[in-house]
């Protein structure tokens, strides 16, 4: 492979151009295409060029890792250029986390795994989701130049490549599930593999058989059934193959069915049986940490292991560090300093500022300085406002606002600030909302900041600089020196000895997010300094190299304060050059011969990294190097690893100084140089299992889960320090055990400016002894470091308090699961080694969340492989579950301004659904262990304890009745016909011109109208021709199948007088006769139809070729178009001899995916019509609008039979042209002064949505709703509250009541149970808890009250009818407000299921049951199927008694069982809903005990990872239960029916055979 000689021999100005462009790669402002051409154009001269070798892959040779022996084995086996990849890679960045003994560790504990065999299934994607570019293009280059960051964490290629070595010989864990069958990474693949191979092999091995899809064309999604843009006209989809009553052995036996009747050949069958497999391994915690959940559900945490490692030492003393020594020459104020040096000693060098390529290019003197600083106090005093008025006083905080490459500025800024007495609060670069509430909190108006600086700022059209969010108005000031004022001879600033005053504020940003102040004494400032002097041994003119943040921490410590104390001189290496030249500062101390260096372990990493381009630089000079980030665990490594690479460099041993430092108690510790020779400070190698538990234990026996500790040093000279308990009130530690690092000393932090309640509990600690009282006067300041003081008085940090996750009681350091993720071969996967670890609150424990950059060219299985071998290394070395698992696309995780990962905002990213993962693995099986007991059913209470407990208790039973038939005066001549058929005949001739039906178009034109006449004479055409044509004998059945109108009911009325029996059926949808053709099928076999009325159009379609390909076009029965009648009359018509005698059949599909029809008698027909005639008033001169379906149930006797029986006008309006003209039913309503409307919940929800946001344009159009005296809709269903209300509310403003809007409430044995009508109170609402609707309970709590259901009355019970609520199992009566299934009689009730064979058993259980005992035992019910309660209300019935409102609560066949409890499933479908603005719809079903849940995103697909884990969250935290599965597909997808419903167990199917073209499918484990 051809490269240039040495990238070190290429002309300076190359290599910067080169850094500049890895620099724009790394952060995105180029594409990687881009980047290589430009690459190559540069490298194209110095490149000697070999045939055939693409000019991309010519790059510069990996720079050679410090690694031992094992380097090469990763890269070796690999074509050349993937050996450039590897070898650079991402992954293998920050060193900050490396350690061999870790990564030894974490091999062993995978390899331990080995055995068991588990298969995790992998989420099912869509290709086209998240196209990642292609594996074969190029990883953007890692050179060492290119953007790094504080959090992320740099691993060498060394370990994973002996992890690579352990983990191909080994088995790994994810084993081929039992079954062999294989799983597939895309939707797109639908193969199944046999059972071939043996159970051996590892996940690849599946993947090697199943990955046809690799090339980058995403599927046609377009050739599925429904398109995916809109929801398809409301369809009932053909049922799951059973009809109610049906015999089993008539099942459509086309699938082949499993034992579950699921398909053989279903790949997520395959994937649930193997997420089935995995879950079933026990989980960690024993039985007894479980605990029964009482009446209350109150979840408990699991008890604490007795065996865990308790403290055993005595309690500590604090610990003093050496005095403060007294040094003559010492100023009384840091100012004072400055004014010493700047009047004599001017020329000292002071600061010396470095330009991007890292040259020296400009150096502030002490008298430069001085002079400035003395300008910019006097400007900031005298020039800003008017003599009388000035803008600053003494006192006033000021924002210093400059950039991180601009030192001398800032320290000129800083000191002026000093001077003029005003506090400054150094800030990072403008923008953010946290620093807003910073600058707020501290009362700041005016910033300080550069001309260069100013002109960046995002600027308004007029030139004001814009006013960022969250943040006060801000004067802004540029402190150039052309714009300050010298100030007069005179004079001079106020130069006092240093006070508790403030001198400056350091921001801090919070766990959480937020951003506080840290305020410092002008007194702490100084005595901060001298104890820096005394314990670094600062000496006169001594040169420092700072490569930190010169803003706050150690880099303002050192290189702007005691930096001045001591006249010492440092060169500051800003982030920005350490970007394009890593090497920079060990070349700075080279050249200056500096005694100092301060760095954070990423600088000792990225110099590592570029060594080899610079062999003579020498760091014999450097007598401390400080490093900063002492305090994390994991910096140990970093500090080895450089030193045997720079010892020959004249590196000493000694002279690597760790120090641990916080915003609060600045610092908080730091090792002195050592004496040349001497051996050095020993480790700590401690036990992870004793830390979690708080313990500090040797670790001997398991060395796989051990952590190595360097210390930090001694306490600072003049601090004391004690170790406190992290949590609770502050009682010193056991000698043997961790806490929070506390210190006393004048050089801390005072305060949290402005924020008095949080800096008690920080800034005046008092410690307490085991028995709660005060130790000593002393108050301690809280470090937010967690450690211990070892042998010698040695400080040792084993974590921060804001890194701490508590989970079951245990403590887990996130950087420590930072390092255990990045030792699982991270360097294919992970985008230079940035992982995110935090924890969330899910279900009263914490959870862990880890979140990783995924590289561009990682493989899904190379990334899902990644994720589950984490899971297991961090089950194993820390014994805790991780919950979430994400990968996300690389450099989209927030920033810190130096690059970092900002965890608090990542953390919130996830809570919102705002992160886009590209991969994610949900754990809650695994670790959410404190799940109440499941309910144990109680065995059954016998009837007669039943009744005494009722009686007792006081209790009435729970029975309601409409208004009694008997009683009512109805002097209607309707009453003397006993048929439909008659009243039809005795209308036509008494108001032959009597207009009963109007059909509107979408226009809102009226297309047909039907009289009395004209209906008798079509009927009696249609009955002439099925006598004629159809040789039809009276009771056969006939199939109507017509749009919604007036055809349909002179069809129905012709069937009536031929003495058929009619079935009205949807007509199939042309676009979509494959899902909509076969429940037409299925009727017209069920019903034994001998003949289909139909429309010409419908005929022609129902014998198309398109019809061949769903159905058996052959074997319709006769076909009958009635498009052009013979005018012919009847001879007779046919009257039925009894009122008993079928009447017509109700077909319909429920949601539970039933077919089911229901035998109407005449009696029944009329007896319903009436009861609805008189709840509803409804008479000759009524006009009803009604926009519904006119199939089955309430909506087709509205349709057809009202008009017919009480005379009055039905405007009809079919529910699909709204589609079209979304304003139709509302105008129509309006236009024609309707005072009642019946609806459907789709129509409703229509407008709701459609219209929601154009209330002002329906004003316009003239449309008022104040004549609606009532809106009901027409539903088989619990209320849905929420929609209903949601309608009153918008359209409220155009004069809709309140009080209108209602629902009915029916169901297959009964269509119309309760109606609201004219008179009866309003309907009353409730709110019940819903803990106790799982347990069958109903228990009544307020408003507002957590996790409340509200319930509305489903209207008034209709005049005639009877209910009961009743236990379904005893089928004993139940008492008042008691949770039971609802029992109807009534004369409209149904005569039974209409069934090839008739199964009596079940006509008699669900038509003709008696209760088991009471008063009402002889009374024949009719079932439901709808649980339900009653209660008395304190409103007065119609009859003048208490009236006794029905709740339904949900279909019993809908229910799911889970863990013993009964959930409904829109209730977990309503918190689904609410989790993400992106949800349009959400579905959930069980599937083998697994709880599935299938969310329609309308977002962009990058969001459809987002639910996953918010979806899981909302079903955790509100209903007790477990996600096994998230599904995320297209808009519409969820099928759902005529009557809004959802067919949920239809969507089971079609995702079980694999037919929904998912997003995504995630298998939670």
């Amino acid at each position: 492979m051809a490269e240039p000689a040495a990238v070190s021999s290429l002309p300076r100005e190359v290599r910067e151009q080169l850094a500049e462009l890895e620099l724009e790669l790394s952060e995105g402002d180029i594409t990687q295409k881009g980047y290589e051409k430009k690459r190559a154009k540069l490298l194209a001269p110095y490149v000697p060029q070999t045939q055939g070798v693409d000019p991309a892959l010519q790059k510069e040779p990996k720079p050679q890792m410090p690694v031992p022996s094992a380097a090469p084995t990763s890269a070796s086996s690999s074509s050349s250029s993937s050996k450039f990849h590897r070898a650079r890679s991402g992954g293998a960045r920050d060193e900050r986390y490396r350690s061999d003994i870790h990564t030894e560790a974490v091999q062993a504990a995978l390899a331990k795994h080995k055995e068991q065999k588990m298969a995790l299934p992998m989420p099912t994607k869509r290709r086209s989701t998240f196209v990642q570019s292609p594996a074969d293009a190029c990883t953007p280059p890692d050179t060492s130049s290119a953007s790094e960051d504080e959090g992320s964490l740099r691993r060498q290629a060394a370990l994973s490549a002996a992890l690579h070595q352990s983990l191909q010989n080994a088995e790994s864990w994810i084993n081929r599930s039992v079954q062999g069958s294989s799983t597939s990474s895309s939707a797109s693949s639908t193969l199944s593999h046999g059972e071939g191979k043996g159970t051996s092999g590892s996940l690849a091995d599946v993947f090697a058989n199943t990955r046809i899809e690799s090339f980058s064309v995403p599927p046609d999604v377009t050739a599925t059934t429904s398109t995916p843009s809109a929801r398809p006209a409301a369809i009932d989809l053909p049922p799951s193959g059973i009809v109610k009553g049906m015999h089993k052995g008539s099942n459509r036996s086309s699938l082949m069915d499993t034992a579950d009747g699921v398909p053989v050949s279903s790949r997520v069958s395959t994937k649930i049986q193997q997420l089935l497999n995995t879950l079933k391994r026990p989980k960690r915690p024993p039985l007894k940490e479980f605990f029964v959940d009482d009446f209350e559900e109150i979840v408990e945490v699991p008890q604490p292991d007795p065996n865990q490692p308790k403290p055993e030492g005595r309690q500590m003393t604090p610990v003093k560090g050496e005095p403060l020594g007294v040094v003559c020459n010492w100023p009384p104020a840091l100012e004072a300093a400055l004014q010493r040096w700047g009047t004599t000693q001017a020329k000292c060098p002071c600061l010396t500022a470095l330009d991007v390529t890292g040259k020296p290019v400009y150096t502030l003197t002490y008298g430069k300085l001085w002079s400035r600083s003395l300008k910019l106090a006097y400007t900031l005093l005298n020039k800003l406002g008017t003599k009388n008025e000035p803008v600053l006083k003494p006192g006033d905080r000021v924002a210093l606002v400059y950039p991180n490459n601009d030192p001398v500025m800032f320290m000129v800024a800083f000191y002026g600030c000093l001077l003029a007495e005003v506090i400054p609060v150094p800030i990072e670069d403008a923008g953010g909302q946290q620093i807003g509430f910073l600058l707020g909190s501290c009362g700041i108006a005016l910033a300080l900041t550069t001309e260069v600086c100013l002109k960046g700022l995002p600027k308004t059209q007029n030139g004001e600089i814009v006013q960022f969010k969250g943040w006060p108005r801000l004067k802004w000031v540029v402190t150039d020196s052309k714009y300050l004022s010298k100030s007069p001879k005179d004079w001079q600033p106020n130069i006092s000895a240093a006070g508790t005053e403030p001198a400056y504020i350091e921001y801090k940003t919070s766990k959480e997010g937020s951003v506080m102040g840290v305020t410092v004494s002008r007194v702490a400032m100084l005595a901060h300094c001298q104890a820096l002097s005394q314990a670094c041994n600062y000496s006169e003119g001594e040169t420092i190299v700072n490569v930190l943040d010169f803003k706050k921490d150690a880099g303002l410590w050192h290189g702007i304060l005691t930096n001045v104390m001591n006249k010492l001189h440092t060169i500051s290496v800003p982030y920005s050059v350490m970007k394009t030249c890593p090497l920079s500062w060990v070349q700075r101390v080279h050249a200056h011969k500096a005694k100092v260096a301060l760095v954070k372990c990423r600088d000792l990493h990225w110099a590592m990294m570029a060594h080899r381009d610079q062999r003579d630089v020498s760091l014999s000079s450097l007598r401390m190097l400080i490093v900063t980030d002492g305090a994390n665990p994991w910096s140990v490594s970093s500090c080895d690893a450089f030193l045997s690479l720079f010892q020959s460099h004249g590196l000493k041993p000694e002279a690597i100084c760790p120090c641990a430092t916080s915003p609060e108690a600045m610092t908080v510790a730091i090792r002195r140089p050592g004496v040349p020779g001497a051996p050095l400070p020993g480790r700590a190698i401690l036990s992870m299992n004793g830390l979690s538990f708080g313990v500090i234990r040797v670790n001997t026996e398991d060395k796989n889960s051990a952590l190595t500790v360097q210390d930090v040093g001694h306490v600072m000279p003049g601090g004391m320090m004690c170790i406190v308990k992290p949590d609770g009130p502050p009682q010193l530690c056991k000698t043997d055990e961790i806490g929070e690092i506390c210190v006393s000393s004048r050089a801390g932090g005072m305060m949290y400016y402005g924020l008095a309640g949080v800096t008690k509990n920080t800034f005046e600690v008092i410690p307490v002894n085991s028995s709660g009282s005060p130790v000593g006067e002393v108050p301690f300041v809280r470090s937010g470091l967690l450690g211990f003081v070892g042998p010698g008085s040695l400080v040792f940090v084993v974590g921060k308090m804001d890194g701490l996750l508590t989970v079951s009681g245990r403590r887990h350091n996130a950087d420590d699961i930072v390092a255990t993720g990045l030792a699982v071969e991270s360097i294919k996967t992970v985008y230079r080694g940035r992982i995110a670890v935090f924890s969330v609150s899910v279900f009263y424990d914490e959870r862990i969340v880890v979140v990783a950059e995924q590289r561009p060219d990682a493989s899904e299985e190379d990334s899902f492989q990644w994720m589950s071998r984490v899971l297991q290394a961090i089950d194993s070395i820390h014994q805790v579950g991780v919950y979430c698992l994400a990968l996300v696309p690389a450099n989209t995780l927030p920033k810190t301004p130096l690059g970092g990962i900002h965890i608090s905002q990542t953390k919130q990213h996830f809570l919102e659904g705002s992160l886009h993962p590209c991969n994610i693995l949900m754990c809650p099986h695994t670790c959410v262990t404190n799940l109440p007991k499941p309910r144990q059913k109680q065995p059954g209470v016998g009837p007669a304890s039943v009744m005494v407990g009722n009686l007792v208790a006081g209790k009435r039973i729970a029975q309601a009745s409409g208004r009694d038939l008997g009683q009512i005066e109805d002097n209607d001549l309707v009453k003397k016909h006993q048929f439909l058929t008659e009243v039809l005949q005795w209308r036509a001739q008494a108001t032959p011109d009597h207009p009963l039906f109007l059909l509107l178009n979408a226009k809102g034109t009226t297309v047909c109208t039907a009289t009395c006449l004209q209906l008798h004479k079509k009927a009696e055409r249609i009955a002439s021709v099925l006598c004629d044509k159809g040789h039809l004998n009276a009771g056969d059945n006939v199939v109507l199948l017509y749009p919604p109108g007036i055809e349909l009911i002179t069809a129905f009325y012709g069937c009536l007088y031929s003495g058929c029996v009619p079935v009205t059926v949807r007509p199939p949808h042309a676009q979509s006769l494959v899902a909509t053709l076969p429940t037409v099928r299925m009727i017209v076999e069920v019903s034994k139809a001998a003949c289909i009325l139909t429309t010409q159009t419908l005929m022609r379609l129902l014998k198309s070729r398109e019809a061949a390909g769903a159905v058996d076009v052959k074997t319709w029965p006769t076909i009958i178009d009635t498009d052009d009648l013979p005018r012919k009359r009847l001879a007779q018509i046919y009257k039925p001899p009894t009122p008993e005698m079928l009447a017509y059949l109700d077909f319909s599909v429920s949601t539970t995916g039933m077919l089911t029809g229901v035998k109407m008698s005449h009696a029944a027909v009329s007896g319903l019509c009436r009861a609805i005639k008189l709840q509803c008033e409804l008479y000759s001169s009524r006009q009803i609008a009604i926009c519904l379906d006119p199939y089955c149930g309430l909506g087709f006797v509205l349709w057809c039979l009202c008009s017919v029986y009480s005379g009055h006008q039905s405007i009809l309006i079919p529910p699909m042209e709204l589609e079209s003209n979304l304003f139709l039913w509302l105008s129509t309503v309006s236009q024609y002064k309707i005072r009642d409307t019946f609806c459907s919940y789709s129509v409703m929800e229509l407008c709701t949505k459609g219209l929601g946001n154009q209330v002002e344009m329906l004003k316009a159009r003239g449309i008022n709703l104040s004549c609606v005296r009532t809106c009901v809709v027409v539903a088989e269903e619990r209320p849905r509250v929420s929609l209903t209300h949601s309608f009153s509310k918008l359209f409220k403003d155009i004069g809709l009541s309140s009080r209108a809007v209602s629902t009915t409430f029916g169901s297959r044995v009964n269509v119309a149970i309760c109606l609201q009508g004219t008179s009866g109170p309003d309907p009353t609402t409730v709110y019940v808890d819903l803990k106790s609707l799982r347990h069958d309970r109903v228990r009544l709590v307020e408003r507002g009250a957590p996790q409340s259901l509200l319930l509305s009355e489903s209207g008034k019970i209709l005049p005639g009818v009877k209910v009961v609520i009743v236990n379904p199992e005893t089928k004993g009566p139940l008492g008042d407000s008691h949770l039971g299934e609802i029992w109807v009689n009534s004369p409209h009730t149904a005569s039974g299921y209409y069934t090839i064979y008739d199964n009596e058993t079940l006509q008699a259980d669900h038509f003709n049951t008696r209760l088991s005992f009471g008063d009402a035992a002889q009374t024949l019910w009719a079932r439901t199927g709808y649980l339900g309660f009653v209660r008395r209300t304190e409103l007065t019935a119609a009859s003048g008694e208490r009236h006794d409102a029905l709740y339904v609560v949900g279909a019993l066949d809908e229910t799911l069982e889970l863990r013993g409890l009964r959930y409904h499933p829109i209730d977990i479908e309503t918190s689904v809903s609410r989790t993400h603005r992106s949800i349009a719809e959400c579905a959930v079903f069980t599937w083998t005990n697994l709880l599935v849940v299938v969310v329609e995103l309308c977002g962009c697909e990058q969001e459809a990872l987002d639910l996953v884990p918010l979806v899981t969250n909302v079903v955790l935290e509100e209903h007790y239960l477990i996600v096994g599965v998230v599904v995320v597909v297209d808009p519409g997808v969820i099928p759902i029916n005529s009557r809004g419903e959802k067919q949920r167990m239809h969507l089971r199917d079609s995702f079980l055979a694999d037919q929904l073209d998912p997003i995504y499918v995630a298998y939670n484990m």
